[in-house]
């Protein structure tokens, strides 16, 4: 059953209500201090009320007075053990005040309330150097859920640490030479050389896996490699998508194995469907978008279509990515689509209507289709957003130099040339 907060106490003593609710207001306009006389008075009246001292100890905070809240929230936690906020007050006055020791018999005891309160003793464990108590709750741990990014940050650190790394590694080969039909050492072994970025390492563990067990998800890692050394796309895809499929293979193995197909698929054209059926098993990634990605790729090897059709992705995942949206309008400029230019940059202004880069690239295209009088206004529009930045002011001179040129404007384009020299 779910504890309320104690702020919420029957008061029968009309003082002792009025005296309550005073430094509840004054705490509510943070004055602390006025807020401890009261609470104080409180006290006075009833000495052995837990929930006053609770109060006393979250003012005495808020000061942080961490001694005598420290000393409140203990005689909270004496007078009522089972009441889960009087704990919570105790962390957070050691968490404050680093003291991690102290720390965690008491989120030992929240736990008791809230089974999450283990992500902050691994955490605690991690600070108080206790590696091997850390490591042996988050297996705990991953036997009942999937670990956060933290955590799995945390375990990857200590497995990578000299004490636990190399144990483990041996103690996994001797798994593997005595048992070589049990799939789960193989990918642990696997997971543990891509947490080294070892993947060579790990692309050998999966070619064993392979041979031993060949249905196996894991034993794909290699068959990708395989196939396309062979030029074999079709079953390489295959491969690949089986990879892609299964829940619970790292990302970075599954980036590799993409960014591979990948390379062969530029190649070989007719295999880039599968590089767009692929591309939505990374929508989990929040940290790369792989569209994005992709397109940079292409933008190197002088793709521009496939570049352009790639941001243009890339931007539907993210809306919010300008960076996206300010490279897509480049490669546009690039292939000279022109319309599509203005059309693009006129949208996200929409959205984003301080970004100084779609103003340019909106003038800019209006320039190069001949539609002057628009290209002149939304620059100077644009020319309010840039900011203590030379080389994006003096793009955007130029580009009002040939419109004031063409709009036959002479005292403009006297005015924007000499803007531009005070740019350099």
């Amino acid at each position: 059953m779910a504890q309320e907060n104690p702020d919420a106490i029957a008061l029968v003593d009309d003082q002792l209500e009025n005296n309550f609710y005073e430094a509840v207001k004054q705490r509510g306009i943070e004055n602390y201090d006025k807020a401890i006389l009261s609470i104080q008075k409180c006290i006075e009246k009833e000495p052995k009320n837990a929930a006053f001292q609770y109060e006393l100890g979250k003012n005495y905070l808020s000061l942080r007075n961490y001694v005598d809240a420290e000393s409140a929230f203990k005689k909270a936690v004496e007078l009522d053990n089972k009441e889960r906020w009087y704990w919570n007050g105790l962390y957070d006055v050691y968490y404050q005040t680093k003291d991690y020791q102290k720390s965690i018999p008491i989120v030992e005891k929240l736990m008791e309330f809230d089974s999450n309160m283990k992500e902050d003793l691994v955490s605690l464990y991690m600070n108080t150097n206790q590696h091997g108590k850390a490591l042996e709750l988050l297996k705990e741990m991953e036997t009942t859920s999937k670990l956060t990014r933290t955590m799995e940050f945390y375990k990857l650190k200590l497995q990578q640490s000299n004490t636990y790394a190399k144990p483990q590694k041996e103690q996994l080969e001797e798994a593997i030479r005595k048992n070589p039909k049990a799939e789960q050492n193989y990918i642990d072994l696997i997971v543990l050389y891509t947490s080294f970025n070892q993947e060579d390492k790990a692309f050998e563990v999966a070619k064993r896996l392979e041979i031993e067990i060949p249905n196996s998800d894991w034993a794909h890692v290699s068959l990708v490699k395989f196939h396309l050394n062979n030029n074999d796309g079709t079953n390489a895809s295959k491969s690949m998508f089986k990879i892609l499929e299964t829940n619970n293979m790292d990302l970075k193995i599954k980036h590799r194995v993409f960014n591979e197909f990948l390379i062969f698929a530029v190649k070989n054209p007719t295999y880039l469907k599968d590089i767009d059926n692929a591309i939505p098993y990374f929508d989990i990634d929040r940290e790369i978008n792989v569209s994005k990605e992709v397109a940079k790729f292409f933008w190197k090897k002088n793709d521009l279509e496939n570049a352009a059709k790639y941001f243009d992705k890339a931007i539907k995942k993210d809306t919010e990515d300008v960076d996206a949206m300010e490279l897509y309008l480049e490669v546009l400029v690039q292939k000279k689509d022109f319309q599509l230019v203005t059309k693009k940059a006129e949208d996200y202004l929409e959205v984003f209507p301080t970004q100084a880069g779609f103003y340019f690239y909106a003038g800019l295209g209006y320039n190069q289709i001949k539609e002057f009088k628009k290209a002149k206004n939304i620059l100077e529009n644009g020319l309010d957003f840039v900011i203590e930045n030379k080389a994006l002011e003096a793009i955007f001179y130029k580009e009002l130099i040939i419109s004031c040129e063409n709009l036959n404007d002479k005292d403009k384009m006297q005015l924007y040339s000499n803007k531009l020299n005070q740019t350099k």
